[in-house]
């Protein structure tokens, strides 16, 4: 996972009142995509993002990965849900200037087991940070994404952006003590690395989220800390030296209530139970 190097090495706007908000149009989102709306965390990069179904007055949310938890690595198997927090983060623009500080009230869901995210609830809503700083939320995409697409990583910690496309999936894919299912796998152009934990994966043409940076194989090792691979159905495991991957997002969609709270009951809901 990327954390452990990063401690080492250091569109429209807000539709009004309760109005659902609006996503980027296909003539936006075909621009290319910025620093806009990344935060940086003290050891991890985020994101400020929105369910396709939000509004404005909703409290807005915080992404990135379940390792980035203020808290420590989350064991195998752990879930949190709904877990006061006061985790702090410096909103971006498009140029990676900082806006300012945005920050939790709580984790609406975190885990390392399935799949890498932690999402947090902030204090501000949406409608305020779009008048506070112009902040536009990145959307969660509702659907899995497409092999070929074309995508961007843009890194708060880093204020850079890795541009590639998604080579493949990885039916199991394994670091450590974690196993993770139905992984992106990048192609060699977005060799992320540390301190690129949790930024956003957006497609290039449609504007949305399709998954979370999360982790490379950085000295070509067998499923160990840093050096995750990937496990066929034969049980069979192979490491690519230099190989990054993230974690898909739709999977939130899956698992919303009509008031848009995650409830882990809900048929087909894909998300990790505990």
């Amino acid at each position: 996972m990327r954390l452990r190097r990063a401690l080492s090495i250091g569109v429209a706007a807000v539709a009004a009142a309760t109005a659902v908000l609006a996503g980027p149009t296909a003539a936006q989102a075909v621009t290319a995509v910025t620093l806009a709306n990344t935060i940086s965390l003290s050891n991890c990069s985020a994101s400020l993002v929105r369910y396709p179904t939000s509004v404005s007055t909703d409290q807005a949310l915080m992404l990135t990965n379940g390792h980035c938890y203020e808290g420590g690595f989350l064991d195998a198997g752990e879930v949190l849900q709904n877990v006061s927090s006061s985790r702090t983060g410096g909103l971006l623009n498009s140029a990676g200037t900082r806006l300012g500080t945005v920050r939790a009230d709580r984790v609406l869901y975190a885990t390392m087991t399935g799949t890498d995210v932690t999402l947090y609830r902030l204090t501000a809503t949406y409608a305020t940070l779009s008048t506070r700083y112009g902040a536009t939320p990145l959307t969660i995409s509702a659907s899995h994404p497409v092999a070929g697409t074309t995508i961007a990583i843009p890194s708060g910690y880093w204020k850079q952006i890795w541009n590639c496309k998604i080579d493949s999936f990885v039916s199991t894919l394994r670091e450590d003590e974690w196993t993770w299912h139905d992984s992106v796998r990048y192609d060699p152009d977005c060799d992320t690395i540390g301190g690129t934990s949790g930024s956003p994966i957006v497609d290039e043409t449609s504007g949305e989220v399709v998954g979370i940076n999360n982790t490379g194989n950085e000295s070509g090792e067998m499923c160990t800390l840093d050096n995750p691979c990937e496990v066929a159905d034969d049980g069979t495991t192979t490491a690519y030296e230099g190989q990054s991957y993230g974690q898909e997002t739709y999977w939130f969609t899956t698992c919303l209530d009509s008031s848009r709270n995650i409830d882990l009951t809900i048929s087909g809901c894909l998300l990790t139970k505990p």
